[in-house]
């Protein structure tokens, strides 16, 4: 099936030739240990992945900073401490030549309640009445933390490359802290960070030119970046452009497209006419940014056919299409697209019965990172596992996961 331009490599400006144009997206994996290291079940997983044949694959949050976590079981790296265990996870996700891009973040104030000492944001803004019970205030950060955390973004990235993954991805999205920083309602200082829509951008550039400075001009270095945060008073398209367009000038590598927070989950639910008609949530946007940048483009969000990931390729709207949820419950998909045979199984919108539980945009999350930890152990995914389980169960164990840390703490 050569014809298919999803069989086609892509060139980067940095680092090899994708193999082909199908990437898999960064997923919450939330299995490294209570102490935040790599682990077993993580190398299995990512072997697994390393079969299916796809071009890229984008690791989960890899935190920049032990005392900011997002979850229980994010993998923390900011010393040489697991560098063994490091690079046996990159040559296990690169063993079927798939390039492994380390996706690297810090939650800021999207940390729940209990898990860390405290949570910090570019301002102190809490969340709205849903979530707030289950998220504290933030502290605002001050100005010798924020470039302390640069730094960090720096560190990371640097070991990231030493232990042997082909790139790295900056977590600019979904309401973590760069896009906390990006956003007018959560990010409202007044001083050189924050105030107007360039000042809000320039944390998110100086991270880059600091990973870009410890790195090296020739390993590759992305970004996830949403479309728009569709909160009252959030992060725009516009502002987005705006933010694309510098980070192009810097010299970023990719730019994967995304959109939603915890609090507006974008991905999830009923979408309008002309998205559900193309298949992807924001082809649209990426057809702007095409226009404006030469920066190659991934897209993520709602592909579910051969024939809709084909079509924008084609089209020049995007150069690699990016796949999430099918990989939790069908990890060899790609190998099927490749070969020009539709997937076995196809993403459904999940429910527990209760709408207000339905609501809380962690619950696609959960449910599929449980599907994750058993493949973790060597099982299979389970796709049709009911949502209310998921939810049940995964409560329990972010319980567990957040008394272990405070012990650790302690």
């Amino acid at each position: 099936m050569s014809e298919l331009l999803i069989n086609q490599p892509l060139p980067l400006a940095r680092g090899p030739a994708l193999k082909n144009r199908l990437a898999k997206s960064a997923l919450s994996e939330a299995l490294g240990s209570a102490d935040n290291r790599v682990t077993p079940q993580l190398v299995r997983l990512y072997r697994r992945w390393a079969t299916s044949g796809a071009g890229l694959l984008m690791t989960g949050n890899v935190m920049i900073d032990r005392r900011a976590v997002g979850e229980p079981g994010n993998v923390v790296l900011e010393d040489d401490r697991d560098m063994a265990r490091l690079r046996e996870w990159a040559a296990a996700g690169s063993a079927g030549g798939s390039a492994l891009w380390m996706q690297i973040n810090h939650p800021g104030k999207q940390a729940p309640r209990g898990l860390n000492r405290e949570n910090v944001s570019p301002s102190a803004v809490p969340f709205g009445p849903k979530l707030a019970p289950f998220f504290p205030v933030p502290r605002a950060l001050t100005q010798t933390e924020i470039e302390e955390i640069v730094r960090r973004y720096g560190n990371t990235a640097a070991l990231a490359k030493e232990a042997g993954f082909g790139g790295v991805q900056l977590h600019g999205a979904h309401g973590y802290l760069i896009s906390q920083f990006l956003s007018p309602h959560h990010n409202r200082r007044e001083d050189d960070w924050g105030g107007t829509a360039v000042k809000r951008r320039r944390f998110v550039i100086e991270v880059y030119r600091e990973v870009r400075r410890r790195v090296g001009k020739d390993f590759p270095v992305g970004i996830k970046l949403n479309s728009a945060d569709f909160q009252r008073g959030g992060f725009t398209e516009a502002e987005s452009l705006g933010v694309i367009k510098a980070l192009a000038k810097a010299g970023i590598d990719l730019i994967e497209i995304s959109g939603g927070t915890y609090e507006e989950p974008a991905m999830q639910g009923l979408r309008k006419a002309s998205s559900a008609a193309r298949e992807a949530y924001f082809l649209e946007f990426a057809e702007k940014v095409r226009a404006q940048v030469k920066v190659p483009l991934m897209v993520t969000g709602g592909f579910r056919s051969l024939a809709g990931m084909e079509a924008p390729l084609r089209a020049d709207a995007l150069d690699l299409v990016g796949l999430g949820r099918i990989l939790a419950i069908e990890p060899d998909a790609p190998a099927r697209l490749l070969r020009g045979q539709e997937t076995r199984h196809r993403v459904q919108p999940l429910s527990t019965g209760f709408k207000l539980l339905d609501g809380f945009g962690s619950l696609e999350v959960t449910w599929y990172t449980r599907q994750l930890h058993r493949m973790g152990r060597g099982r299979e995914p389970v796709p049709d596992e009911s949502a209310l389980k998921s939810f049940v169960l995964d409560l329990r164990s972010k319980g567990v996961g957040i008394l272990k840390a405070r012990r650790l703490r302690a």
